[in-house]
């Protein structure tokens, strides 16, 4: 296996999921994002996650740019921890590869559209009727019934289908996309949770079910606030760029050399906002007083917030700012956050030493104070056939 072990803080708390899943074998039949986003948490926890692949490979192995000297980083961010393994799911031998494989698993994860694992001979009623103690989880684009169940989408798709793109942008903009693939990652949020508890589940004796994970259901839950909202009172939200719906200042505005976000809507925080920025009357003003008045004339106030923070440099209202307690935080591009001081107290980042890529640097899984130490880097394409020779 290459390994890629970065040096930690002697200093650092340990990790305290560390090796939770330690004995664990995952059969991982996923591809691009969601799917292997949650099986690369499982096996950060110490989970032996298996990767299965086509003979042509994972299709994000090929997605980008960018790449390390060819290799994905988007393939790389998405499944350290793995062993690769190639199977032919459209060969009988294959499938019974697969099936011998899946013998020696406790977790089953797959993101064919549905009815494809059924075709291929890897289908939940099979494997669980074969093997009723293995927690069985299907991801894919809208859910394994109704009638938009055999649709296949992507990431974007479904900002699109499910509403995100109508509240992302400016007000007078076309609806925007969320360039962070923000959908993949909740719904390999979700089904990580859920495979859990499923393992729970089975430690207690309880019948396992079908984990249905879906993109589209994943994104509704993304927008918890704002559904929630239209579906109790009929109000559709209106785009608002860089502000929130529902308070104001909350927004990015611009200063001298750049942008600074905003948090001062709750009344104290307003009143010393205005002070400290040179405006103690605005506070008091009947246009901008009170939080109802302000989300009236929001336009208005973001005229004259910007002409009056764009007077100093970035670095000088935060000073001021923070001197008062005002929430702000500068609009950082990911320069400033490479070199920004917090990243190196959270110890969330993570180096692998990949044998075709060299150092690769992604978020590693940092709950509990520091990033859980990565065993081994993404593997190359049938990297660990060896396995399959190997009685699995």
């Amino acid at each position: 296996m290459s390994g890629a072990f970065p040096s930690v803080s002697t200093t650092a708390p340990p990790n305290p999921l560390t090796g939770t899943l330690d004995g664990i074998r995952v059969v991982d039949f996923s591809q691009i994002a969601a799917g292997p986003l949650c099986t690369m948490l499982l096996a950060d926890m110490g989970a032996d996650v298996i990767k299965v692949e086509p003979p042509s490979g994972d299709v994000g192995r090929s997605l980008g740019p960018p790449f390390a000297n060819g290799e994905s980083t988007l393939f790389m961010s998405l499944n350290r921890n793995k062993r690769s393994v190639v199977i032919n799911l459209k060969s009988e031998d294959g499938r019974a590869e697969a099936i011998r494989l899946i013998e020696t698993a406790d977790v089953l994860v797959e993101s064919f559209r549905p009815g494809v694992a059924d075709r291929l001979g890897i289908g939940h009623d099979v494997i669980c009727a074969l093997f009723p103690n293995i927690v069985y989880c299907s991801i894919s684009a809208y859910g394994q019934t109704g009638p938009w169940s055999d649709r296949p989408g992507v990431d974007g798709v479904l900002q699109a289908v499910t509403g995100l793109m109508s509240i992302t942008g400016g007000e007078n903009d076309p609806p925007s996309k969320v360039q962070a693939p923000v959908i993949d990652m909740v719904t390999g949020f979700q089904a990580t949770i859920a495979v859990l508890a499923a393992l729970r589940q089975r430690d207690h004796g309880a019948a396992l079910g079908h984990l249905d994970v879906s993109l589209f259901a994943s994104s509704l839950m993304l927008q918890q606030i704002p559904l929630a909202g239209y579906l109790t009172t009929g109000e559709p939200p209106k785009r608002c760029g860089s502000g929130a719906p529902y308070a104001t200042p909350n927004e990015a505005y611009k200063t001298a050399d750049g942008h600074i976000l905003i948090a001062a809507y709750q009344p104290e925080r307003w009143h010393r906002f205005c002070a400290s920025v040179g405006v103690p009357d605005l506070a008091t003003d009947p246009l901008y007083a009170e939080l109802p008045a302000r989300m009236a004339n929001r336009q208005r106030l973001t005229v004259l917030l910007d002409g009056i923070l764009s007077r100093r440099p970035t670095a000088e209202w935060l000073s001021v700012l923070e001197a008062n307690d005002v929430i702000c935080a500068p609009v950082s591009d990911y320069a400033g956050v490479r070199d920004s001081p917090q990243i190196d107290a959270v110890r969330t980042l993570v180096t692998c030493i990949h044998p075709i890529a060299g150092d690769v640097v992604m978020p590693g899984f940092a709950i509990g104070g520091t990033a859980i130490p990565p065993r081994y880097s993404s593997p190359t394409l049938g990297e660990h056939d060896d396995v399959l020779g190997n009685g699995c």
